[in-house]
């Protein structure tokens, strides 16, 4: 690493995370939308290396590309602009307003396999199988514990 770099990093360390923010769409040349500072310095930081050292070579490139094919990049959609924060919230539904009403199904794809689960009155059925809630279900598909809600991206309810 040489030493014009060596310093510009350690000056990452002395700023505010005004300057970070600035820094950030300055290197990256888009919007910043982070406000933590150890987040910033080491974003800005690896993009300086990659810069000043060389990127990624194309084999790293395509195994990445490769590795990621299977995976969910992003379980949430950007917020939209106009979107109240303050929302007022649905009406709840008798039991967790999270999950769907009796009768309805509850699917994931999951390393290739698609999971569906029927929403019963006091419980859920999977392959054949009552089970008492998600989080047995997901434990039963993954092999280890896991929320159930998160398994099966049933955030608020929406």
């Amino acid at each position: 690493m040489g030493t014009k770099l060596e310093i510009q990093l350690k000056k990452l360390e002395a700023m505010t995370v005004g300057q970070l923010t600035r820094q950030f769409e300055e290197v990256f040349g888009e919007q910043c939308r982070s406000r933590h500072k150890r987040y910033l310095v080491r974003r800005i930081a690896w993009r300086l290396q990659a810069i000043a050292e060389g990127d990624l070579s194309e084999r790293a490139r395509e195994r990445a590309a490769e590795l990621a094919l299977g995976a969910d990049v992003r379980v949430t959609a950007p917020r939209d602009a106009t979107e109240s924060k303050h929302a007022p919230a649905p009406a709840a539904k008798s039991g967790d307003p999270r999950l769907p009403a009796p009768g309805n199904w509850l699917e994931r794809s999951y390393k290739g396999r698609s999971i569906r689960v029927l929403v019963i009155r006091d419980g859920f059925e999977y392959e054949g199988k009552r089970f008492k809630s998600l989080s047995a279900i997901a434990k039963t598909v993954t092999g280890t514990h896991i929320n159930g809600f998160l398994f099966f991206r049933l955030w608020g309810g929406k």
